[in-house]
């Protein structure tokens, strides 16, 4: 019988010929052509978010030594037209945008999560006089707010939260300002752009306690037909988390907010996800976002 530190050995130099080959092939493809990388502009211009996703899309290219140029549309394209226009590989050949089932079988997947999973990491928002209440009583005896299209508004259904629906993203900050709801879960990437709009928050405060978690990935999408594109792109990251040069990007973009969040400090309730699809990642931990104790 063969020892496991033989397989292991087996194993790592399959990765290694693989990968070698990969990015010969690549490299080679970089001498024929430049490799044009079309992308959706967002509706938010300036957005930090926006551009670390920018920057992580030139970093993966970047690994794999290939000529490239990238090419932002030219109109603002939301998610739901950019994965329309992506299904005929016409304007955008990439996009980016939480997973789900059926993303995942239009389309093909690059199966890194992008934000390390901090779109399901949410805190509250909340108007001051609720701070009390939430904290004298079990969390899920309030009524949060979601929209009512929202992928949260069932995860937060299946782990026992009452919710209340939204039509739109205003109108749910509009039941908070009626006190028609008492929090408004919000990702830790989202929060800080929405407090900086107080004609959109007023009065609404980060409640300081709590901290919901659950898992949730944002990955890089190309036209099932665009298996070259979609290998290049899960070769160069791949490479980035290896090195550390992912974390990097990350920690430069997040950290900061991340410990004003003092997310150790909160009492965290880890939620399940039935919207998850099944491959996701989720034993790989050097994918995911771990807090610090």
């Amino acid at each position: 019988m063969r020892s496991f530190y033989s397989c292991c050995q087996s194993s790592c130099r399959r990765i290694f010929v693989i990968s070698t080959v990969l990015l010969g092939f690549f490299s080679s493809c970089s001498f024929a052509a430049v490799w044009t990388i079309n992308y959706p502009k967002q509706p938010v211009q300036n957005s930090i978010h926006a551009q670390y996703i920018v920057d992580v899309l030139e970093l993966a290219l970047q690994k794999t030594g290939v000529r490239y140029e990238l090419v932002e549309s030219n109109d603002v394209l939301l998610q739901g037209k950019a994965f329309k226009l992506l299904s005929n590989n016409r304007t955008v050949n990439v996009v980016w945008a939480m997973t789900d089932d059926k993303r995942e079988e239009d389309f093909l997947p690059i199966r890194i999560p992008l934000y390390k999973g901090l779109i399901g990491w949410r805190v509250l928002l909340v108007n001051p006089e609720k701070l009390s209440q939430l904290e004298s009583s079990k969390l899920r005896d309030n009524y949060a707010v979601q929209g009512m299209d929202w992928p949260d508004l069932k995860i937060l259904q299946a782990n026992g939260f009452n919710v209340v629906s939204a039509t739109n993203y205003d109108e749910a900050f509009t039941i908070m300002h009626r006190k028609q709801a008492d929090m408004f879960p919000r990702s830790i990437i989202e929060v800080f752009g929405e407090l900086a709009q107080p004609e959109l928050t007023k009065a609404l405060l980060i409640e300081p306690n709590f901290v919901l978690q659950y898992p949730a990935a944002t990955y890089f999408f190309v036209n099932q037909r665009d298996v070259i594109l979609g290998r290049l792109l899960t070769t160069g990251l791949e490479m980035a988390v290896a090195d550390g040069s992912f974390d990097k990007l990350f920690n430069a973009t997040y950290l900061d907010m991340l410990q004003q969040l003092r997310l150790n400090k909160r009492t965290l309730l880890t939620l399940k996800n039935p919207l998850l699809p099944i491959n996701t990642p989720l034993a790989d931990k050097a994918l995911w976002y771990q807090i610090n104790p």
